[in-house]
């Protein structure tokens, strides 16, 4: 049965991949990002374009409202949105820190907010949080961005519990390394912000690397599939991981001792 389905940051990358993967499977799709005119590819596929600014709470209650005056319930949440900071930690304004909450933490938790009463009355909904091997891991020079998804994992787990009694439920999905814009910024943000003092060598080589390292990154449309089976699967698991190192990594973490595995992921950039 085709299900109404919301998913933020749909302009691009996995949240443009999803969008269209979920409306070839038959679902009826209303996509959220600031970038309208980039959602045309999800328009001509018979899906609805929102614009919408995850820092606006004003725009996050009109793209909920619209989509139930229009539909009369929403099935499917899929926070996807998302900003990535990087910076030493000593060096990373809190300014900037607090805007990455604010976009990767707050802004879907008052999605789910707004959401909650339709699905708790139709006694079903599905929440999808797209969040990433860093919400487990922790690699240098990205404290803030694994602190949100960090907070974004918890949160997640803390909802899952409280909404199953009303026939709701919550999946996260954990991509590893994508290819995508996302990561455009990483080397300008490592310079602007820790490229002239204490970290600087660090951030440096990490910076050389972002601009290459993505190359062999998995496409945005294979984490749409796995998207698309947490929406569909009837139960669908707690978390799926998915893309290039994300199963290694994650396997690494849970077995090295604290130590090992800093050493192992901080080799190439001391």
């Amino acid at each position: 049965m085709p299900k109404v389905c919301l998913i933020t940051g749909a302009s691009a990358g996995i949240g443009l991949a999803a969008a269209l993967e979920l409306r070839r499977a038959g679902h009826l799709v209303y996509g959220a990002a600031r970038r309208v005119s980039k959602m045309d590819e999800l328009r001509a596929a018979g899906g609805h374009a929102l614009a919408m600014d995850a820092r606006s709470e004003s725009d996050l209650d009109r793209v909920v409202r619209t989509v139930l005056d229009e539909q009369g319930r929403i099935d499917v949440l899929v926070n996807n949105a998302g900003t990535v900071l990087h910076g030493a930690a000593e060096d990373v304004p809190l300014d900037a820190a607090r805007d990455q909450f604010q976009v990767n933490l707050f802004a879907p938790a008052r999605l789910v907010q707004l959401v909650l009463p339709a699905m708790r009355e139709q006694r079903s909904g599905r929440i999808v949080n797209v969040s990433s091997i860093g919400g487990v891991i922790s690699l240098p020079l990205g404290a803030w961005y694994y602190a949100s998804k960090h907070a974004l994992e918890a949160y997640s787990d803390t909802l899952r519990m409280e909404v199953r009694p009303f026939g709701i439920e919550v999946v996260i999905v954990q991509p590893g390394i994508i290819k995508t814009e996302f990561e455009d910024r990483t080397a300008a943000q490592l310079r602007e912000y820790s490229g002239r003092g204490a970290y600087r060598e660090m951030a440096e080589k990490m910076a050389s690397q972002s601009e290459t390292g993505l190359a062999d990154g998995t496409d945005p449309a294979v984490v749409a599939q796995t998207v698309r089976q947490a929406v569909e699967a009837d139960p669908p698991r707690t978390r799926y991981a998915v893309g290039l190192h994300a199963e290694q990594l994650l396997e690494l973490n849970r077995t090295l001792p604290d130590r090992d595995f800093d050493e192992l992921v901080t080799r190439s950039i001391r």
